[in-house]
């Protein structure tokens, strides 16, 4: 295949060029800086993009946005999340709507945040959406690609959760905290957490690209979520260390800012990839504690 990926310099967009190259396909990164062999200039802000260098693709694989928890949510910071993701989107998918010989599948990236804070409710592909800041971004995300849906596209909203990485992501930042034993569960610790190990996010992709019956919403995360006081003791068993520092609520949100706290560490969200499972996929890392040993 000939796979288009933007956000290609992220944590995800990294591995997947590595896993497509390894695999024998042919990958065109769209980057915004002055763009090497190979690669692809956009500028969705501009927009500018040589729509002639899509031309004939296989497959698009869209990445492209700022990070979520980098830094607090100020007003500014939320414009720059979402109109990273909506703007960009919109933009990608109108040039492939314009193609002579377009694409057969798009994997446009979404987040389980969509679902917002659900408690113990047990969520699918077919779960409301929810509320919040990130559940209406993630709704405005998906809505983004209506122009190649529009022209027979088959999309998909990859709706990822955590994504377990020793470098990069929220396990890299735990990571120094636990290993020194001052980690623990976050606020009340018996919200649940949804994650995928970064080897299946990318498997899971690949997938996609190629399993003609996904279509639309689906799920990329682990089928066993658990809560967080589970997973800093998983955290801690497997970097050999006590994990029993818990981080109060209040701590929290005067740190991240409340708005982030509460959406992104303290909401509940206990998700399945019930569309993933159903279309025949298998995840390698099916337990948090396969996952850590194969990180760790």
């Amino acid at each position: 295949m000939r796979v288009v990926v933007t956000g290609s310099s992220g944590l995800i967009g990294r591995e997947l060029l590595s896993r497509l190259r390894e695999e024998g396909h042919e990958t065109v990164p769209l980057v915004r800086r002055p763009p090497r062999t190979g690669e692809v200039h956009w500028d969705p802000s501009a927009p500018e993009i040589d729509a002639s260098a899509l031309e004939g693709c296989d497959g698009v694989v869209n990445l492209a946005g700022v990070g979520i928890g980098d830094h607090r949510w100020s007003p500014s910071r939320k414009v720059a999340i979402l109109r990273s993701r909506v703007d960009s989107t919109a933009f990608l998918c109108e040039t492939l709507a314009g193609l002579t010989r377009r694409p057969r599948v798009l994997v446009s990236a979404s987040a389980i945040g969509i679902y917002g804070d659900r408690g113990d409710e047990l969520l699918s592909e077919l779960s409301a959406p929810g509320t919040g800041f990130l559940a209406e971004v993630c709704k405005a995300w998906e809505a983004a690609t209506w122009a190649a849906e529009a022209v027979g596209i088959r999309v998909v909203h990859l709706r990822t959760a955590m994504v377990l990485a020793s470098r990069g992501g929220g396990l890299a930042r735990q990571l120094p905290l636990f290993r020194l034993g001052l980690g623990g569960p976050m606020g009340p610790g018996s919200q649940w957490l949804s994650w995928i190990s970064l080897r299946d996010e990318i498997s899971a992709v690949l997938h996609i690209l190629e399993e003609g019956s996904l279509v639309g919403p689906v799920n990329a995360c682990s089928p066993a979520p658990l809560t967080n006081s589970q997973f800093a003791k998983a955290l801690g068993r497997a970097v050999h260390r006590p994990a029993v520092i818990r981080v109060p609520g209040p701590a929290l949100r005067a740190v991240l800012g409340r708005e982030l706290a509460d959406e992104l560490v303290l909401a509940s969200q206990r998700v399945m990839p019930t569309r993933m499972e159903t279309s025949g996929f298998t995840f390698v890392d099916r337990s948090i504690r396969e996952a850590l040993a194969a990180l760790l």
